[in-house]
C-alpha cells in the first residue's frame, strides 16, 4: 500500500509541479537534490553501456511522460510537433543570458530569402564566425527555439554567432535544407567583415539535424574548391538516415528521440524528393572521401540514438587525417543543448564543448 501511495504522490507531483511546458517547473528542477530527484523519477538511477543518466534529464523525461508528452515530436504532424516544441522552448528559455546585439538578417537562397539571426559577442570586433544550423529532424525547429542556445554560444564562447532559418520537411523536401544551408555559409565567407567578424575564422556547426548539415556544408565546401570551413562543429549529428546502429536500437524509446520520431523525419525529409537515403548530402557518413575536409569537433550523447553514427563519422574523419576533437558526454541524451536550463551536469557539458569550441577556434 505504502509504494501504490508514494507511486500515486509522485505523479500528481510531476503532473503538476513539472511539465516540461510549465517553466516554474522546470527552473524547479536544478535546485532540488540529486536523491530527490531519482525519487520522483522512479526511485533508482538509470545505467546504460556504463553512463549513468544524469538526474535532471531523469526527472524531465518522467516529468513528460507525467503529461503525456513521449518524445520529442508527434509523429506525422508537423504542426502539432513544431507548436509542442515552441512551448517547451518557452518553459526552458534563460532570459538572462546577454550578447552585445541581436540582428535580423536576410539571405539570398537559391528558392528566395533565408531568413537569419546574427548575435554579436561583447568586444566582437574580429571575434571567429559561426554559421549556425538548428536541430529538429529537418521537420522542425526555427531561429526561437535556438535563440537561447545560440545568445549561450555567442556569450561562451565570444563568437559571432549566424543563426540559419532553413527551408523545412516535408514541406520542402531535401536537398532544399542543404542548399539554403550552402547558400548561407557562402554568403557569411562574403559578408563575415561586415559582420564585423574574422573573415579568416568562419566555423559552420549545428546540433542534430543541424549537425548534419554542417558536415554536409564542410564536404561541399571542399568539393567545391572554395573556402573552407575554419571548424566544423557537430553536435549529435545525424549522419546516416538509414540507421541500423546499436544505440538506435538501444536507445529507441524513453530517451526524448524515439525510433518512431527517426522513421518519421527521415520519410518527410527524402520519400519522394529525388534524393536516396544514402546520398551523401542527407547521409555524409555515407561520402566517398573524407580526406581535406574541415577540422572537426563532434559531441555525442551516451543516451542519444544518434550517439552511434556521431562517432562513426568521427573514426572516418580520423582515418582520413582530419584533425577531429570527439567529446562524449555519457550522461546526456539527444538535445542537451537545449536543456541547459536544468543546470548541473547538463550545464557542465555545454559549457565543456562551448568552451572547445572557443579554443579550437582560437588556435585557427
Amino acid at each position: 500500500m505504502t509504494e501504490t501511495v508514494s507511486g500515486t504522490a509522485r505523479s500528481r507531483f510531476l503532473k503538476r509541479a513539472l511539465p516540461v511546458a510549465n517553466r516554474a517547473g522546470v527552473k524547479a528542477i536544478p535546485h532540488l537534490p540529486s536523491a530527490v530527484k531519482r525519487l520522483l523519477s522512479g526511485g533508482r538511477a538509470i545505467t546504460i553501456d556504463g553512463n549513468t543518466l544524469d538526474p535532471s534529464i531523469q526527472m524531465m523525461l518522467a516529468a513528460q511522460r507525467a503529461v503525456g508528452m513521449s518524445s520529442l515530436a508527434v509523429t506525422g504532424d508537423p504542426i502539432a510537433t513544431r507548436r509542442q516544441n515552441r512551448e517547451a522552448t518557452d518553459s526552458l528559455d534563460e532570459a538572462d543570458i546577454h550578447v552585445a546585439q541581436i540582428s535580423p538578417l536576410e539571405i539570398p537562397g537559391p528558392a528566395g530569402i533565408i531568413p537569419a539571426r546574427h548575435y554579436r559577442p561583447a568586444d566582437g570586433d574580429g571575434a571567429p564566425l559561426l554559421v549556425f544550423y538548428h536541430g529538429g529532424g529537418f521537420v522542425f525547429g526555427d531561429l526561437e527555439t535556438h535563440d537561447s542556445a545560440c545568445r549561450l554560444i555567442c556569450r561562451d564562447a565570444g563568437v559571432h554567432v549566424l543563426s540559419i532559418d532553413y527551408r523545412l520537411a516535408p514541406e520542402h523536401k531535401a536537398p532544399a535544407a542543404v542548399d539554403d544551408a550552402y547558400a548561407a555559409y557562402l554568403w557569411a565567407v562574403l559578408n563575415a567583415a561586415e559582420l564585423g567578424a574574422d573573415p579568416d575564422r568562419i566555423a559552420v556547426g549545428g546540433d542534430s539535424a543541424g549537425g548534419c548539415l554542417a558536415a554536409v556544408v564542410a564536404q561541399l565546401a571542399r568539393d567545391g574548391g572554395g573556402r573552407q570551413p575554419s571548424l566544423q562543429w557537430l553536435i549529435y549529428p545525424a549522419t546516416d538516415l538509414r540507421g541500423g546502429t546499436r544505440s538506435r536500437t538501444l536507445f529507441a524509446d524513453g530517451f526524448l528521440l524515439s525510433k518512431n520520431n527517426m522513421d518519421w523525419f527521415a520519410d518527410a525529409y527524402v520519400e519522394g524528393s529525388g534524393v536516396d537515403i544514402t546520398d551523401p548530402r542527407v547521409s555524409p557518413l555515407l561520402a566517398d572521401d573524407f580526406s581535406g575536409l574541415a577540422p572537426a569537433l563532434v559531441i555525442t550523447a551516451g543516451f542519444d540514438p544518434l550517439r552511434d553514427e556521431g562517432e562513426q563519422y568521427a573514426a572516418k574523419l580520423q582515418a582520413a587525417g582530419v584533425l577531429t576533437d570527439l567529446r562524449q558526454m555519457g550522461p546526456m541524451t539527444h538535445a542537451f543543448l537545449n536543456l541547459n536550463a536544468l543546470g548541473g551536469q547538463v550545464s557542465r557539458c555545454n559549457a565543456e564543448m562551448i568552451s572547445a569550441l572557443r579554443a579550437h577556434l582560437a588556435r585557427a
